[in-house]
């Protein structure tokens, strides 16, 4: 491993107990329909930077496409390598040619790599180059790039620039808002984090603390789907909860089981609630079978995180994909 790549991953251990810790995002402003904002709605001037290899990023695109937001906010996606040393994310050069929308060479800043798209907005910036960003085309700059923040923002603050239909949509509905932020609290410390938690630790105290945190907050979540006939996990209603679920989930039997050692079970064969769940979403609900692409994730975690995975060797299986409802 190169030193930059091992250095890369010292950063994000506790040397006490080998348990990974990830670091905050640093770009937390917010686009508002509040008069005076900094950062108002405006068709075309956001620009959304995803991977789809990306779970956090994921559920960004998902929101986007949920809200009708296509023709509003623009998005590009970058190559599904990253460079944990260096740059981190790269655009694709105009000879490649990648499966997915908007996989193209960045056509906003003309920048190669994400690492250059964060220098741009702050040429002082020493923090993390990551994904998603919310980029500002108007004032040149990042204005978010923590995508919890960036779906509500998604959720609401366009709604002045929308149809009645899209309007309509709303992933955060007051009378389920503490529901959502309670149950969003515990998926994302023991699931959505608790599976990279279980892949990086470098202690087996660290992984079995870990792994056995991801698996209670499955059969949780099995619980939650066993105890309802509706389909969502708060009900009737898709919500922000079954947003952020979704893109671990749908990653969970590709990646996570063979590379994070998440293989006390898979979805497909030991959680039959989250597994018609994850069926539904994805068969079912354009937003989020348009925006998986499983040969970005596969290539992404098995090829960039050669830490773990030092030859990247892409496993075949398992197939399919997705089963079919």
């Amino acid at each position: 491993m190169s030193p930059a790549k091992e250095e890369s991953i010292k950063s994000v251990i506790n040397p006490a107990t080998g348990e990974f810790k990830r670091p905050a995002a640093q770009f937390r402003k917010f686009i508002s329909s509040e008069p005076g904002a900094e950062f108002p709605p405006e068709k075309g001037r956001y620009h959304l930077y995803i991977s789809y290899a990306c779970p956090w990023a994921h559920r960004t695109l998902i929101v986007q496409k949920l809200k009708g937001l296509e023709d509003i906010i623009s998005f590009t996606s970058v190559h599904w390598y990253m460079d944990l040393g260096g740059v981190s994310w790269r655009f694709v050069t105009l000879d490649e040619n990648l499966p997915g929308e908007n996989v193209v060479p960045d056509p906003i800043n003309g920048v190669q790599n994400i690492r250059e798209l964060y220098l741009l907005a702050d040429p002082n910036y020493s923090g993390r180059f990551s994904v998603p960003v919310l980029w500002d085309k108007k004032l040149k700059t990042i204005v978010n790039n923590e995508s919890s923040e960036i779906i509500r923002m998604l959720n609401t603050e366009f709604d002045g620039l929308l149809g009645e239909e899209s309007r309509g949509v709303n992933l955060v509905p007051q009378e389920l808002g503490e529901k959502i932020d309670e149950t969003n609290a515990w998926i994302y410390d023991d699931l959505n984090n608790g599976v990279y938690k279980s892949g990086v630790a470098k202690t087996q105290e660290a992984y079995e603390k870990a792994v056995t945190a991801v698996f209670n907050s499955l059969d949780r979540i099995e619980d939650l789907l066993q105890h309802t006939s509706e389909p969502y996990l708060l009900g009737s209603q898709l919500t922000e909860v079954d947003v952020r679920l979704y893109p671990t989930i749908v990653r969970f039997d590709i990646v996570y089981v063979t590379l994070f050692k998440t293989n006390l079970k898979t979805i497909r064969d030991g959680y039959p609630n989250i597994h018609r769940w994850l069926q539904h979403l994805y068969w079912d609900i354009p937003a989020f079978n348009e925006t998986t692409n499983v040969e970005h994730i596969k290539k992404h975690y098995f090829k960039s995180l050669t830490p773990i995975n030092p030859d990247g060797i892409v496993p075949l299986g398992p197939l399919p994909d997705i089963r079919e409802k």
